[in-house]
Parts: C-alpha cells; sequence; structure tokens
C-alpha cells in the first residue's frame, strides 16, 4: 500500500478538496477552500492549508491560517473566524500525521501556538490539550412547518408569538449593507470591534449559493434587526446576527431565527445550527432558552512559544477597559477603526 503524503495546498487542489470535504461526514462550511479568499482578501492572513494524499487522492485536509499581532500574539488557527475547524480525514493515522505537520509547520513559523477548533471530540498526540469554554446549539427543522414552532421550547414560543403581532416585515435579497450596519451597531453596543463591511461582501461572492442575508423591518419599515446565514449539506447556520436598540423590545431577533428556520425548510434544510457561544455567557442563555441540543466544542491546542494558554475572551479583566470604552464610541468611529483589531480576534 502506497503511503500517505501530506504536502502544502496547492490552487489545483481545490475542486477535490472541496468535493472531499463535501462527502466526509465531518465535513464543514468552514473546511471549504472558498475562506483562502475571504480570510486572505478581507484580513490579509497568510493560508497554510495542509493535503494528505495516497495514490494522488485526497484522504485528509487540514485548513490553517496565520496570524501575528503585537497586542494579541503569533498563531496558527484551524480556522480563524469560523467556529469549526481542524483535520478531516479518512482514519485516525491520517488525522494524526496532518496535526503533526501542523506542529511542525508552527514550530517553523515560530508562532507562539496551533489552534484546531475540532467540533467532535479526536484522540490526539500528547503535545495538544483542550482548550474550549464553548458549545454549539442545534435542532431538527420538522419536516412539517406548522411544526416548527412547536418544536420550540414553550417559553420561546410566547416571545415569538409576541413578536408576531409587531407588525415585524422581512427581506433575503442580500442587502449585505443593511445587514453589516445592524451588526455593526449589535456588535459596539456589545464592546467588541467590529469586522469590515468587505467581509459581509466578500462572503456573498465567494460563496453565492450558500450565504444569505436576512432583514427584519419594524412597522415603518426600518431595519432593526439582521443576520447574515450560510447553507451547507442539511442545515443552515446564523453566523453574523444582530439588532439596533429597538430589537428587544420588538423582539425582531426571535423573529428573524423563527423567520430563518421557515426559509431553511423551504430550501429543504432540515437542521437548524445555532453556532458557538461561550458557556454562561448572555447568547448562551439565550440558546438554551429556545430548547436546542447543547454539544461542547472539542478544540484544542498545541503550545509552541507561548509558556500558557491563550485567553482572548472579552472577559479577560485586561480587556474590560478597552470594552468600557468602546462601547462609548460613536458607530461610524467603531466601524472605522473595529477592522484594524477584529482582524486579529477570529
Amino acid at each position: 500500500m502506497q503511503q500517505v503524503s501530506v504536502r502544502s495546498f496547492r490552487p489545483q487542489d481545490a475542486k477535490q478538496w472541496d468535493s472531499y470535504v463535501d462527502n466526509h461526514p465531518s465535513g464543514s462550511f468552514f473546511h471549504l477552500t472558498g475562506w483562502i479568499t475571504v480570510i486572505n482578501e478581507v484580513f490579509g492572513h497568510k493560508p497554510h492549508y495542509l493535503v494528505a494524499t495516497q495514490h494522488e487522492q485526497i484522504v485528509g485536509v487540514l485548513p490553517l491560517v496565520q496570524q501575528k499581532s503585537m497586542l494579541f500574539g503569533h498563531s496558527l488557527v484551524s480556522t480563524p473566524f469560523c467556529v469549526y475547524g481542524g483535520v478531516i480525514a479518512n482514519d485516525d493515522e491520517i488525522r494524526h500525521a496532518l496535526e503533526q505537520a501542523a506542529y511542525d509547520k508552527g514550530v517553523a513559523l515560530g508562532v507562539d501556538y496551533v489552534e484546531l477548533r475540532d467540533k467532535e471530540p479526536t484522540e490526539s498526540t500528547s503535545v495538544w490539550q483542550t482548550h474550549s469554554n464553548h458549545a454549539t446549539f442545534f435542532a431538527e427543522i420538522p419536516e412539517d412547518p406548522e411544526q416548527i414552532l412547536t418544536s420550540i421550547k414553550r417559553k420561546q414560543r410566547a416571545v415569538i408569538r409576541h413578536s408576531q403581532k409587531n407588525s415585524l416585515s422581512w427581506s433575503n435579497d442580500n442587502d449585505f449593507s443593511q445587514c453589516y450596519d445592524l451588526y455593526a451597531e449589535s456588535v459596539r453596543n456589545l464592546g467588541t470591534p467590529v469586522f469590515s463591511k468587505k467581509l459581509f461582501k466578500t462572503l456573498l461572492d465567494v460563496f453565492p449559493e450558500s450565504s444569505e442575508t436576512l432583514v427584519i423591518k419594524d412597522a415603518q419599515g426600518e431595519p432593526v434587526s439582521s443576520v447574515l446565514s450560510f447553507y451547507y449539506k442539511d442545515e443552515v447556520l446564523p453566523y453574523y446576527g444582530g439588532g439596533n436598540l429597538s430589537a428587544r423590545g420588538l423582539k425582531s431577533n426571535d423573529f428573524m431565527y423563527f423567520q430563518l428556520m421557515h426559509l431553511a425548510h423551504q430550501k429543504g434544510k432540515n437542521r437548524f445550527d445555532f453556532g458557538r457561544s461561550k458557556l454562561d455567557s448572555g447568547a448562551y442563555k439565550y440558546k438554551k432558552n429556545w430548547g436546542m441540543k447543547e454539544q461542547p466544542l472539542n478544540y484544542k491546542i498545541a503550545l509552541i512559544k507561548a509558556t500558557e494558554l491563550p485567553n482572548l475572551s472579552p472577559n479577560n479583566p485586561k480587556y474590560k477597559l478597552l470594552i468600557d470604552t468602546w462601547k462609548k464610541l460613536p458607530l461610524p468611529v467603531s466601524k472605522a477603526i473595529g477592522p484594524h483589531i477584529s482582524k486579529f480576534l477570529g
């Protein structure tokens, strides 16, 4: 039997790589090669994607991206700005070979650490240690659209019914500008630097069949909530979502996610992936209120130059002043400055 070899990704691998991801049970939207374009063009980070081959056929892949910042450190991550990543492979031996290659690449680049954002638990060598304080949430979308509401937890159903009385309307015509503006205001209010508007446009351009915006408007036709979602395989993943100060009273975010379930059903999707949230955070508690299934994430890290695990969490006390200050910034200022910081916070 020919030995498995691991090498760097080449542009001509893209079609076979994406086909491998499409057909692998653990292949996620974030493993697709389109993210090379997104991350390189929007954030300027260097990809170091790895491919395992046997008989000239791909038998494993590992997307990796290098990030380097004086403030936030130097890392090799699979994959920044993505909730899932890590190796997908035909078997554990191939996976271990790719993980070792990632570690070796980290040593060669002189990074502080290598991070693999595995969704499922995997057996690894001793250089890797668990590093995740997040969980993801998901629910099955019923075959009968009339049962979508009843599949949601009772208290959350009441909130959705409340939202339906507020004369809200929706549009999914991919207005990335409206979607971005609402998202930018939402994250500013949380004290988080926002990404560039170019990210939203690039995602829609690179993944035209798999990405879509949904904008919710109030009775006066003013946008109040929005989300940029990804459709892949049998699921929908609402990814960049938020609302303005009117959203809470109107329950427009609740209306939005409920509407998204119906849109996904119409597209033939049967799974709603609510994405990751930090344990015990406000977003984590909000998702639990929907009654969705919780799944701990299994990120892992190999320290190279660093002597301790990184902590880029908003709960880190050293970021408290920055967060409190950011919440007070005028929105145009936060939009102008945010992308220069957030490019290292993926």
